[in-house]
C-alpha cells in the first residue's frame, strides 16, 4: 500500500516546527544547528526578519498576476542582478531545475538562430548533478538518477571531472556549449580549479560554443563572492542559479549575455509561477543583505575560521575524516568509513548535516551563521567523531 505522500525520499523521523537563525526547533522543542541550511537554500537562516517583513508586505498586497503583466519588483530584480554579475537579461524560474531547462534551451537556440541548426549538443562532466527533469538528469549522467526513465535524453557529451584534454577531445561540430558547476555540490563538494574554468572560456571563445554555469549551489554568496566564477577572473555567457536567491522562497534565475540570450524572443519560453510577486519580494530581500557592504567579507572571513578548526579535527581523527575541502561555507569532509555513519553522529549531536557523493558530508550553514556557531558546530563534530571512534574500538574488542 502506497503512502499519500509519494515516498521518494528516505526522510529522517523528524519534523521542524520553526527556526531562528542557523539554529532549527523540531515540533517537539527539540534544538538543532543547522548546517545543511535547507541544501544551502536557507542562505540568510530561519526567520530573517528583513524577509519575513518582505514576504509579509507583499502578501498583504498581491499574490500572483502571471507574467501576462508587467512585474515592477521582477524588473528591479533583474536590474540588480544584471548590475552585480556579467549578464544582461535574466528569466525567473521557480526551481534550479528550471533554470537549467532554460539554459539549455537558450543554448540550442543560439545557434539555431546564427543559422548552425545542427549545433545541439552540450559537454558535462562527470560527477555532476543538475536537477531532476528528464533532460537534467541527462545532463548530469548518473546511472542512479537515469534508471528506469527510458531512453535518455540526446545532446549530451560527459567527459571526466575537469579534464581539459577530454573537453578538448570531444568538441565537435554539433557541439553547442560547455556546462559545468564551479564547484560540485552533489557530486562531493569538488571545486574545478580557476586554471580549468579559465581553460573552459579560452575553448569556448576559441571553438564559437557557450561556457554555461551551474551555479544554482554555489552561487549567491556561498563561496564568499556573489558567484562562485568570480574567483577565477571569467564569466560565463549563461548562469543557472537557485536556492539561495529565494532564501527559502521557491525561485531560480537564468542569467544570460544579450549574446547568448538573441535566440529567446517572444514566445520561446515561459512560466506561469516564474517570477510572481511574492517570489520577487523575497529574492529582493536577499539581496538587500547580500550586498550590503561586509557581508560578503564576512563570510569570507568565517569560512576561513570553519575551514581552519575542521583542519584541526582531519589531523585529531584520521581514522574518520580523510580530507577537508570546498570553498567558502560550501564544505565537504569527505569519509575513510561510509558518511551516512559520521551524518547519523552528527544528528545524535543535534547537528544537521547533509551527504553528498564521494563518501562526503556537506557542511553548509547559513551565510549569518556566526563565530559562536562555528565553534558549537566543531565541538558537535568532535564528539561526533570520538563516539565513532570509541564504537570502533568496542567493536574490535569484541571481535
Amino acid at each position: 500500500m502506497i503512502s499519500p505522500l509519494l515516498p521518494t525520499y528516505a526522510r529522517v523521523n523528524m519534523a521542524f516546527e520553526r527556526g531562528e537563525g542557523a539554529v532549527a526547533y523540531t515540533s517537539d522543542g527539540e534544538a538543532y544547528l543547522d548546517f545543511g541550511a535547507g541544501i544551502a537554500v536557507n542562505s540568510l537562516g530561519h526567520a530573517h526578519p528583513h524577509l519575513v517583513e518582505a514576504l509579509t508586505e507583499q502578501a498583504q498586497k498581491i499574490w500572483h498576476t502571471s507574467n501576462l503583466y508587467q512585474i515592477p519588483a521582477g524588473q528591479q530584480l533583474a536590474e540588480r542582478l544584471t548590475g552585480a554579475s556579467f549578464a544582461d537579461t535574466v528569466f525567473f524560474t521557480n526551481s534550479g531545475a528550471e533554470a537549467m531547462e532554460c539554459m539549455i534551451k537558450m543554448a540550442r537556440k543560439y545557434h539555431y538562430a546564427r543559422g548552425d541548426k545542427d549545433r545541439y549538443r552540450i559537454i558535462t562532466f562527470e560527477g555532476a548533478f543538475h536537477g531532476r527533469t528528464l533532460a537534467t538528469i541527462a545532463a548530469g549522467g548518473q546511472e542512479k538518477y537515469l534508471e528506469g526513465f527510458g531512453p535518455k535524453v540526446e545532446g549530451f557529451d560527459q567527459v571526466p571531472f575537469a579534464d581539459h584534454d577530454a573537453v578538448k577531445a570531444v568538441i565537435g561540430d554539433q557541439t553547442a556549449a560547455i556546462l559545468i558547476e564551479p564547484v560540485q555540490g552533489e557530486g562531493g563538494i569538488r571545486p574545478v580549479p580557476a586554471k580549468c574554468l579559465r581553460g573552459l572560456r579560452e575553448l569556448a571563445d576559441e571553438h564559437g560554443i557557450l561556457l554555461l554555469f551551474d551555479e544554482i549551489q554555489c552561487g549567491m554568496g556561498r563561496t564568499g563572492k556573489l558567484f562562485a566564477h568570480e574567483w577565477a577572473g571569467i564569466a560565463p555567457d549563461i548562469m543557472a542559479v537557485a536556492k539561495a536567491i529565494g532564501g527559502g522562497f521557491p525561485l531560480g534565475a537564468c542569467l544570460a549575455t544579450s549574446e547568448a540570450a538573441q535566440g529567446m524572443t517572444a514566445g520561446t519560453h515561459g512560466s506561469t509561477y516564474g517570477g510572481n510577486p511574492l517570489a520577487m519580494a523575497c529574492g529582493n530581500a536577499v539581496l538587500d543583505v547580500m550586498l550590503e557592504d561586509g557581508f560578503l567579507e564576512a563570510v569570507r572571513d568565517k569560512a576561513l575560521l570553519l575551514q581552519q578548526k575542521l583542519a584541526r579535527l582531519k589531523d585529531e581523527h584520521p581514522k574518520i575524516i580523510e580530507d577537508v575541502r570546498g570553498s567558502g561555507l560550501m564544505i565537504g569532509i569527505k569519509c575513510r568509513i561510509a558518511n551516512t555513519e559520521l551524518l547519523q553522529a552528527c544528528l545524535k549531536q543535534k547537528l544537521l548535516t547533509i551527504a553528498a557523493g564521494d563518501n562526503v558530508v556537506r557542511l553548509l550553514p547559513p551565510l549569518i551563521v556566526n563565530s559562536e556557531q562555528i565553534d558549537d558546530a566543531i565541538s558537535r563534530i568532535d564528539k561526533a567523531c570520538q563516539s565513532l571512534s570509541s564504537d570502533a574500538t568496542e567493536n574490535a574488542a569484541s571481535g
